[in-house]
């Protein structure tokens, strides 16, 4: 069965590839909170949450595969409730970034989120969640353990690298916010396009 995955899945994995670029491109919470984080903080500071978001998103993944999603197909409820408590909690960081004091360009106390706390965060993030249940009833149907780990391995190597395009982009931007004024515009920019990415999943 491996032997036959692997030999007979080019296709496949191409497409899966394609869809893990696409889906972690472009513009979402974990991108957007990620650019923020590295206009304020600084590349250096914010790699724990890049890392954090790659792993966790990729756990989060296999787990889904070995059985969450059974659990949401038997009680479409549960996946409901999750995407709502994850809309309150996405406009809790969207405040946290809106108000965000820069950290070492006012003074004033910062922190970006750690490793953990990214890795945590995928679990109430409504994308990440529709990223890993279509991956693996797209890619992985037969529910393989085998398949399950290809999906997420392939995840993982583009997803990494893709996120962090917006790490540099926020480094980027941070050349252009050299006073507290500019910043904070576009920290309330990120916080209002971090809520906007939500409309996509809840209407899905």
């Amino acid at each position: 069965m491996i032997a036959y995955y692997c030999v007979m899945s080019y296709e496949i994995l191409t497409a899966l590839a394609a869809f893990a670029l696409v889906t972690s491109i472009t513009p979402g919470p974990n991108n957007l909170m990620v650019m923020a984080s590295s206009a304020n903080f600084g590349i250096v500071r914010t790699i724990p949450h890049l890392l954090g978001i790659s792993i966790g998103f990729s756990l989060m993944t296999i787990l889904v595969g070995a059985g969450l999603s059974q659990i949401f197909e038997l009680h479409p409820g549960a996946y409901t409730a999750l995407k709502f408590v994850g809309v309150i909690y996405m406009a809790y960081l969207a405040w946290k970034i809106a108000t965000a004091a820069p950290g070492g360009k006012t003074g004033q106390s910062g922190k970006p989120l750690t490793f953990l706390e990214a890795a945590l965060f995928q679990w109430v993030n409504p994308k990440a969640w529709a990223m890993a249940l279509t991956a693996i009833s797209l890619y992985a149907d037969d529910q393989t353990l085998t398949a399950i780990a290809v999906v997420a391995l392939v995840f993982a190597a583009v997803n990494l690298p893709s996120v962090g395009l917006w790490l540099f982009l926020g480094q980027q931007m941070s050349r252009l916010l050299t006073n507290a004024g500019r910043l904070r515009i576009f920290n309330i920019v990120m916080a209002a396009l971090l809520i906007a990415s939500l409309y996509p999943i809840l209407h899905a």
